[in-house]
């Protein structure tokens, strides 16, 4: 095998113009070699193709006939896709041969180019580096290099060629000749990897990469050391309009044939039109396709073929469904009477619905006008025109009498706690969800003008972490609010009063997480920020399962957009206040995480916002702060929480609490960071292998614990404790 001159084409070969005068192919050709059939414009033996460049060499080998292009088997060809594709040699390197196998190959003065769609330079090996020089009409115009590299094998796939033991790069439009060299420094010693390097131009889809040829010679012994290479071919160096004048030389005359311009390089090669198929570089090659035997599923009715085309109609009795639709369906349209008995009664019927809409609309205008009157008494007008513009507004207005009802008439034996602001209820409603009714005291004129607002705050939300308002009374002096029942009490009760349960740090930093995600959705989950203004220990709510709720949104406002809408009014708890909005009066999200790091110190040492420190009050925050600067911080610990194992964790929560407390609220974290940290620190203590042992505390925080717990002292019953959820003023 002569492969040291592999593929030497003749520079000399030119297109020579009047050989491409269209012909039909001479009688007596031969048109088969072996198994492959060879269309015109190829051919076997002279004369017998559309010119010198596409003839074939049909040769015996080892008593099998193939076809050859120059040295290079011929495997198949396309003439309405303008591909052939040949066998090109594989370029290898071994790391215990001295021999150089470097190939090229060049199609520089015929009609053929490398396909750019179709190929795909590849190198396989390890620590292997490939070059490849790409030519354009004898000039190199392209040269670049594939890498294959790994450290083990571990780290190789099959069918994963990304530069891990194998490395594909695409090729440029409009190559004619390709070279291939490897790096005279390659080395294919990988943990004790012996093997040789390959590097070779391969049609795409016949290859796919295995780990077995790193290390075996499966590669070259399965392709016998060639691999197949997709040749795009065109008729001259014209474009068509250029070639249509030239009639000596046009190819594309044969009936229902077009010209079409080479995409990869000069020339033009000849297509079927659309609805034909065949050759069409035979005169009557492009044959008519019979779409009626082809597309049986899609016309319906009767499908008549036509000449590069069918029609598709339906008989009679039938109809198509649309003017464009192959679908006939059975025709069941009505006589002229029934249709005008049908269009006549149809109208009276769209008449008297559209009259009963409008009385309903002028009822729900007078119901609307009813409403309005109330809520203008209680600020509420901003509510109404909220109800008024949006659907499914997830809001109740309920009557007296209902809530006379489920509260048995507001027995005091339904009384679940009593506060400042008015007395909290229990209710089941009629589709027997157990709320807490909220029957305020008295209320004064500002009241009233806030009380809108507030309503139209808590119905606009909707997390699982957020006390959730189900509606409101206004058919009363004083309105009367209706909210879902927490039953579980506060937060400020599970750490403050109840001294004698244990609670976990996991449970603490769960109930932290839970209440940052419901402040971080008022700040940013919402179409306008919301500042909840008081958030303090006893605003956050345990339900059955001790999942945390925020309540209290009385004090809430709006972010304010503009300076103009800054409160001037300093409202808040003690211990909890944003010392910057104490001086400017300026009230931000960041006010709110001010405060929600005083929870998060009340949750670490267990004392309250403000505490007694032997005779003095000290502030919690103030304390904290002293003692992370002067690294004491285990002295304001809780000790239930102090084990090594925890610090890092705790001093994590601290990191983010002292965050938090900065004084200056620019630079405080936004609050869904805070959220996302806690979580972060949360996941740190649970492992694939430990189950989440929330459940276990939360009957032992309910009085069941196991025997590995400490014993709950008794406290007021759960509903009793749910007058939390609603009123700050406890």
């Amino acid at each position: 095998m002569a492969w040291l001159l592999l593929f030497p084409l003749l520079l000399t070969m030119l297109l020579v113009p009047n050989s491409l005068a269209q012909a039909p192919q001479p009688l007596g050709c031969q048109t088969i070699c072996g198994d492959l059939n060879i269309p015109y414009p190829f051919g076997i033996s002279q004369g017998c193709a559309l010119s010198k460049e596409f003839e074939l060499n049909c040769t015996n080998e080892n008593g099998i006939y193939k076809p050859y292009f120059s040295n290079a088997e011929v495997v198949s060809i396309s003439p309405f896709q303008s591909q052939a594709r040949i066998k090109t040699p594989i370029s290898r390197q071994c790391y215990n041969s001295t021999a150089n196998n470097n190939w090229s190959l060049n199609l520089t003065g015929t009609p053929f180019r490398f396909s750019n769609t179709k190929n795909k330079f590849t190198a396989i090996g390890a620590n292997t580096l490939a070059y490849f020089d790409l030519c354009q009409n004898g000039t190199i115009a392209y040269t670049t290099g594939c890498v294959s590299v790994f450290s083990n094998l571990q780290g190789l796939f099959n069918d994963s060629c990304t530069g891990i033991g194998c490395c594909q790069i695409p090729i440029p439009l409009g190559m004619n000749y390709y070279g291939v060299r490897f790096d005279r420094n390659n080395n294919s010693f990988v943990s004790g990897v012996r093997g040789c390097s390959y590097a070779v131009l391969i049609e795409a889809e016949s290859f796919n990469f295995s780990t077995a040829y790193i290390t075996t010679t499966n590669f070259w012994d399965e392709n016998n050391g060639t691999v197949p290479v997709v040749l795009d071919w065109a008729i001259g160096n014209e474009t068509c309009m250029v070639a249509q004048h030239k009639s000596t030389i046009y190819a594309c005359v044969s009936r229902n044939s077009r010209c079409v311009n080479s995409p990869n390089g000069p020339g033009y090669f000849c297509s079927c039109e659309d609805g034909y198929e065949g050759n069409p570089y035979l005169d009557g090659g492009c044959t008519d396709i019979d779409e009626c035997q082809q597309n049986k599923s899609t016309c319906t009715g009767i499908c008549e073929n036509t000449q590069g085309s069918f029609i598709c109609s339906c008989p009679r009795g039938m109809h198509a469904v649309n003017n464009s639709s192959q679908v006939c369906n059975h025709d069941t349209r009505l006589p002229l009477w029934v249709k005008l008995v049908i269009g006549i009664s149809s109208s009276i019927m769209v008449i008297v619905i559209l009259s009963s809409i409008f009385y309903l609309v002028h009822q729900r205008r007078k119901i609307a006008t009813l409403k309005e009157k109330y809520f203008e008494e209680y600020g509420g007008q901003l509510l109404f025109q909220e109800m008024k513009s949006k659907q499914g507004f997830a809001f109740t207005i309920f009557k007296e009498n209902e809530l006379k009802e489920v509260t048995n008439n507001f027995d005091e034996k339904n009384v679940l706690g009593q506060g400042g602001n008015g007395t909290v209820y229990k209710g089941t409603l009629i589709n027997n969800e157990v709320v807490a009714i909220k029957k305020c005291k008295t209320i004064d004129e500002r009241q009233k003008k806030e009380f809108g607002k507030e309503i139209l705050i808590l119905s606009q939300i909707n997390h699982k972490n957020i006390v959730r308002i189900i509606g409101c009374c206004l058919e009363v002096e004083i309105p009367i609010l209706v909210y879902e029942l927490i039953p579980n009490g506060t937060l400020f009760d599970l750490i403050h009063v109840k001294h004698a349960i244990c609670i976990s740090l996991r449970m603490r930093l769960t109930v932290a997480q839970e209440a940052a995600e419901a402040l971080a959705y008022l700040h940013s989950g919402v179409s306008a920020p919301i500042v909840h203004r008081d958030v303090k220990s006893s605003n956050i709510l345990l339900d059955k399962n001790f999942m945390a709720k925020v309540s209290d949104f009385g004090a809430s406002v709006l972010a304010p957009m503009d300076e103009d809408q800054f409160m001037t009014l300093v409202q808040g708890t003690r211990g909890y206040l944003d010392p910057d909005y104490m001086q400017t009066g300026q009230l931000t999200v960041k006010s709110d995480v001010y405060s929600f790091g005083v929870i998060l110190l009340e949750l670490l040492t267990r004392k309250k916002a403000f505490y007694l420190d032997g005779p003095e009050e000290r502030s919690l925050s103030a304390a904290f702060l002293s003692a992370m600067k002067e690294n004491k911080l285990r002295e304001i610990l809780d000790v239930q929480i102090m084990d090594e194992e925890s610090m890092d964790l705790i001093n994590g929560v601290a990191e983010l609490a002292k965050e938090c407390l900065n004084m200056e609220g620019e630079k405080r974290p936004e609050m869904r960071d805070v959220a996302e940290g806690l979580d972060r620190l949360r996941k740190t203590m649970k492992h694939p292998w430990v189950q989440d042992n929330r459940d276990i505390e939360i009957e032992h925080l309910l009085g069941e614990p196991s025997n590995n717990h400490l014993e709950m002292t008794s406290y007021h019953s759960l509903e009793e404790e749910t007058m939390l959820a609603i009123d700050s003023g406890r």
